[in-house]
């Protein structure tokens, strides 16, 4: 089985991005999978640090209990709960068989551009 990877985007148009995904999938096959935000203000409101944590946590480790999961992080289960809740609700965590949380990325990748306005300079 392949290792999955993740590739984090900003772009305010994502119809294009699934298009240019799916050109490369069909001609290379998998490719990895894509979440795009449309902002860099949603991308940061949405994945925290304290997120951020949790899955750098998750990856490699196999399936945790949200018990074990706060344990390692060291914090409170019912806010740790929440953040997976978020986590699940994107994609990048999933639920195991055994009812804990697993993150199925062996790689997750951040692709961000900031270009700056040159008439804003002068």
């Amino acid at each position: 089985m392949t290792e999955r990877t993740l590739t984090i985007t900003l772009g305010s148009d994502w119809q294009a991005g699934l298009r240019r995904a799916a050109v490369l999938a069909e001609r290379d096959g998998y490719q990895g999978e894509v979440l795009n935000f449309e902002s860099a203000g949603a991308f940061f409101g949405r994945l925290t640090h304290n997120r951020w944590t949790l899955l750098r946590t998750l990856q490699g480790s196999g399936e945790l209990s949200i018990r074990e999961l706060a344990r390692r992080v060291g914090r409170d289960i019912k806010r740790v709960h929440g953040d997976v809740a978020a986590l699940l609700e994107l994609g990048l965590c999933e639920r195991g068989r055994l009812g804990g949380v697993v993150c199925p990325f062996a790689t997750v990748r951040i692709d961000m551009e900031l270009h700056g306005d040159r008439r804003l300079a002068a």
